[in-house]
């Protein structure tokens, strides 16, 4: 029995520390698309701009994962 509970804690922590990895890298990954674009963006270059604007293939999935992340933080606070 205590072998069992021992496990599932394990389980639960290694899950809980790999989700917390993926929603920094969610984050990092974003901001360092955001600036791209921006960079971009702002290039007089055509190449440039039109690269700007195909980061949004990537960026709008991303920003879904951000506004679940702060959600579901809000809700563990307020919880």
């Amino acid at each position: 029995m205590v072998s069992t509970v021992t496990v599932s804690t394990i389980t639960t922590i290694a899950a809980l520390g790999l989700a917390a990895g993926i929603g920094v890298f969610v984050i990092l990954l974003l901001i360092g698309l955001l600036a791209s674009k921006e960079l971009l963006g702002a290039s007089s270059n055509a190449k440039g701009k039109l690269l700007a604007r195909y980061l949004n293939i990537s960026i709008i999935p991303l920003l879904i994962a951000f506004a679940v992340i702060v959600g579901l933080k809000v809700v563990e606070i307020l919880a």
